[in-house]
């Protein structure tokens, strides 16, 4: 397993643990984060881009492959606002791999692994192109007015989906 921590920032040498924002988590345990492989395209995106992404999982219907999907190949989508394409066409990512042995899953779902503990990226690539790096990843990237809609559709399906930084989605139409 390789897990990641995605960043715009370029000159981490550093992970230290934070206290997490998430109302959910016990505000009192610091933690370094990182998505796996498998779920990294979530977030080759700037980080405060809106998206909806999805993808096949062990429970997706034929149904939900049949709608959601353009052709078979494709397992992986990620939706994004026409408005962020020039912010995304300018933007380079810097990939942090860790080693994977003081991690634990957070949320198998979402691809979500924590650590307690400072952690030293073994690796750090660079990406400059965001588009070329989903389509090598075999995943659709979708261009969109407006994410409320497709947000709503799937959330009733049987995919693996996730919603990222909605909050900074434009206003529902």
């Amino acid at each position: 397993m390789r897990l990641f921590h995605v960043s715009e920032e370029g000159n981490i040498d550093i992970f230290n643990p934070r206290i997490p924002k998430r109302e959910d988590l016990d505000k009192g345990v610091g933690l370094v984060w990182a998505i796996d492989e498998k779920h990294l395209p979530n977030f080759l995106t700037p980080r405060d881009c809106p998206r909806v992404t999805y993808h096949i999982g062990e429970h997706t219907s034929e149904h939900d492959k049949a709608v959601f999907f353009t052709s078979p190949e494709i397992q992986h989508v990620v939706i994004i606002e026409s408005k962020w394409f020039q912010t995304i066409k300018n933007t380079h990512l810097y990939l942090y791999e860790f080693d994977p042995k003081d991690f634990e899953v957070q949320d198998e779902i979402a691809g979500y692994y924590i650590s307690r503990k400072v952690q030293k990226p073994i690796e750090k690539y660079v990406i400059n192109d965001l588009f070329e790096a989903l389509s090598k990843r075999n995943v659709e990237l979708r261009i969109i007015k407006n994410l409320w809609e497709i947000s709503d559709q799937i959330k009733s399906t049987t995919l693996n989906w996730s919603l990222c930084r909605m909050g900074y989605a434009q206003p529902r139409l």
